[in-house]
């Protein structure tokens, strides 16, 4: 037994699993919402009264069974609360009592389902599936949306509860279906029911034929208008109209496509042929038509097989990003063996401007296929990517669906960019919606809202993008291949810049006589104009200073002449004063890479309290207080008659995450000792209440960012050691990294 509020919905059942949205503006009703999601893990009990016409249903005349719904998502608007909910299993229900605030609770227990054998299940199932099929293919108000998921779920109990609630059955009817606890019945009654409605159906079909035979013979206009068209068609004259229903009946005749889809556009096509060229539903008509028969259904491009051609493409159009080439290579390797092994879904994680969309279409291009790109960067609606239904206005196919007409195949590259910048609201969670289009089980049958039709997704190779995992929803992240492409090295730059930025800018600017740059000079111009973990930005500046010395007939370049045409530098390396205690070199991962941050720490008489700037997160604030609850406890400072100011530098990036804690509490020990930390040793790892340091994330671009800021040592936790083997050589042979267990190690290097 539980206890767990009520809300009580009249004129709407939920069952299991079936998700809807409400609009609430009852206090009471509000107030129960808010108090599922605060005490009861947003959770509740959905309930309807028997009684539909009752206004104020009494505890005796309220069901003993309901439903149990998971609060996925709630907004207050004005005037009342607007929550998505979804049903998860039903319960018996002991009692109802009342509780505070005028919320009703109930005590409850979850049914066991009645077993049945799988002989019974099979058979009931495909009578079942048999029977839904029929009343879709009679019924003019129903659409085949379900048939994807219950013909491929074996659950007799959970495609009951689907079926249920997509039929457009009266409230005492749904009420029986979520009363009934065995799914066998549960399947007869439905079986029945549908049986009851098909013959409705065909007997509306009747009569329809009958009116329409009386409208015939006594529409002379009609009649007239039918025989017109035969005359000009004699004559060799037609309409616009007539020119695209001939055309449409072409296409889908050369169309290799499932039966049943086949017999479906051809009723729209003879809708579209009778329709009135006044009727304001006739583009609408058309457009869906054109967009159905221009789905490349089975059509596809000729993938390059040899994974040794695809690789060489792959190094001459990009450096480095081993681990995506060598995955795409092996890709082709194994589609070698098995045709039909499902497409990698692939997520590319790195800071800005390091290669993510470049190598995506390079990949399409050593492949030979098409390549098409969705950016779902502050994406909220979830119809922008399976599309809105035909009877809104102004409805579109999804950007998926878009993709596919516009490449004209089956098998493109999609990268859909910035996954890790989608946003989750009232209108839609795009990850959600992605599950289904990413999943290689579920994408053979995707269903864009518009097209209505299931289309194989399976042969599309996707790869997304995102600058930081930890933004990427979890509800995605056990479903595509984590590729990270970390931040170049200042050596890495220099190669990119002379086999790959340089080149293209020569051909792109038309200079024949190549400018010699010395690596020398080019690690100046990295160090000095540019500040970034990717190569865009160098990109620009190599573009811009080529330019100049095109216009000023420059052949020879120097550091001298790149000041005088590029500005003075724009970016030196800070340095810490030395006399300054309290001031430590900290190591930070962003999204843009690597970063070397000041932390510094200030004292003045006060009265214990903690003064936080720089931009700082909830979880390094959080950082903060365990580092002076550890200096009190374990070094004895009398930190009460004190304040405290922590402040980080560079306030324009956003600080946080569970890595500073050492580097705090050694600047907090740098004050109070009044010893200063050399200019070029920087820090990085979480302490805990007890001294250990804990591993940290990151760890390769906090690196490189200490390299680029002539750091020459580094303080790391000696769990990360195993992270070292991805460390480029050159930064492990310029960097001294030191490897602490314990915060008392580094207290007694620096303050004993």
């Amino acid at each position: 037994m539980f206890d767990v509020p009520v809300i009580i919905l009249k004129n709407l059942v939920i069952l299991p699993k079936q998700e809807i949205k409400l609009e609430l503006n009852n206090i009471v009703s509000e107030k129960a919402i808010k108090e599922a999601s605060l005490n009861y893990k947003n959770e509740i009990l959905v309930i309807a009264p028997t009684d539909s016409k009752e206004e104020d249903p009494s505890v005796e005349d309220l069901p003993k069974v309901g439903v149990i719904a998971h609060i996925r998502s709630k907004l207050e608007v004005e005037g009342g609360i607007r929550v998505k909910i979804q049903g998860i299993k039903r319960v018996a229900i002991n009692r109802y009592y009342g509780g505070s605030d005028d919320i009703l609770f109930s005590e409850a227990m979850y049914i066991d389902i009645p077993s049945l054998t799988e002989e019974d299940g099979n058979a009931i199932l495909r009578k079942l599936i048999e029977v839904l099929n029929n009343y879709i293919e009679k019924s003019n108000s129903a659409s085949n949306d379900i048939l994807a998921f219950v013909s491929n779920s074996k659950d007799l109990n959970r495609v009951t509860d689907a079926i249920a609630s997509y039929l457009p059955f009266g409230i005492n009817k749904k009420l029986e279906y979520m009363q009934e606890i065995n799914p066998i019945k549960r399947a007869k009654a439905l079986i029945r029911d549908m049986q009851e409605e098909i013959k409705i159906a065909e007997l509306d079909a009747e009569l329809d034929d009958s009116v329409d035979e009386i409208l015939i013979r006594d529409q002379r206009t009609f009649v007239l208008k039918e025989k017109m068209k035969v005359i000009r068609k004699e004559l060799g004259e037609s309409t616009w109209q007539e020119e695209e229903t001939a055309r449409f009946k072409e296409t889908l005749e050369k169309l290799k496509i499932e039966k049943r889809i086949k017999e479906k556009i051809t009723r729209e096509i003879t809708k579209y042929e009778v329709m009135n060229e006044a009727s304001p539903e006739i583009s609408v008509l058309r457009n869906y038509i054109d967009y159905v028969l221009s789905l490349p259904w089975n059509k596809s491009t000729k993938e390059n097989a040899n994974f040794n051609i695809v690789l060489k493409e792959l190094n001459e159009s990009h450096y480095g990003l081993e681990n995506i080439k060598t995955r795409i290579a092996e890709y082709v390797a194994v589609k070698n063996i098995n045709k039909n092994i499902s497409s990698p879904i692939i997520c590319l994680v790195g800071p800005p401007g390091v290669g993510k969309t470049s190598i995506a279409m390079a990949i399409a291009k050593s492949l030979n296929r098409k390549f098409y790109k969705i950016s779902v960067g502050g994406l909220n609606d979830s119809t922008e990517l399976i599309g809105s239904r035909r009877t809104y206005l102004a409805a579109s196919p999804g950007k998926i669906i878009q993709g596919l007409v516009k490449c004209g195949v089956n098998n493109p590259v999609i990268l859909i960019d910035e996954v890790d910048k989608m946003v989750k609201d009232y209108k839609g969670d795009p990850a959600s919606t992605l599950l289904e289009i990413l999943d290689p089980v579920q994408n053979k049958y995707f269903v864009d809202n518009y097209i209505e039709e299931p289309f194989n997704l399976s042969n599309v190779l996707f790869i997304l993008t995102a600058n930081n995992i930890e933004n990427i929803p979890s509800t995605l992240i056990d479903r595509i291949e984590v590729i990270e492409l970390n931040s170049y090295t200042i050596f890495e730059k220099k190669d990119i810049a002379k086999k790959y930025l340089l080149p293209r800018i020569y051909k792109d600017h038309i200079i024949i006589d190549n400018i010699h740059f010395s690596d020398a000079l080019l690690y100046f111009i990295i160090n000095s104009y540019t500040k970034e973990a990717g190569v865009r930005d160098l990109e620009r500046v190599l573009s811009s200073l080529v330019r100049k010395m095109a216009i000023n007939n420059i052949k020879t370049i120097n550091q001298e002449k790149v000041i005088k045409l590029l500005g003075n530098p724009k970016y030196t390396t800070d340095t810490l004063l030395e006399k300054n205690p309290g001031v430590v070199n900290s190591l930070a991962y962003t999204t843009l890479g690597g970063l070397v941050t000041k932390t510094e720490v200030l004292e003045y008489k006060g009265n214990g309290n903690i003064l936080i700037t720089g931009s700082v997160g909830q979880v390094m604030e959080e950082s903060i207080k365990v580092i002076v609850s550890f200096v009190k406890s374990h070094y004895k400072y009398n930190l009460n008659n004190v304040d405290l100011h922590f402040h980080f530098l560079d306030a324009t990036t956003k600080k946080d995450g569970p890595s500073a804690g050492l580097s705090i509490a050694v600047a907090l020990l740098s004050m109070l000792e009044k010893k200063t930390i050399g200019e070029d040793i920087a820090f990085t790892g979480e302490v805990s209440l007890n001294g250990s340091i804990l591993k940290v994330g990151g760890l390769k671009e906090k690196l490189i960012g200490a390299y680029n800021e002539n750091i020459k040592m580094v303080y790391i936790p000696k769990s990360n050691f195993s992270d070292l083997e991805e460390i480029p050589k050159e930064i492990k042979e310029s960097l001294e990294i030191v490897e602490v267990e314990n915060f008392d190690d580094v207290y007694t290097k620096f303050f004993k």
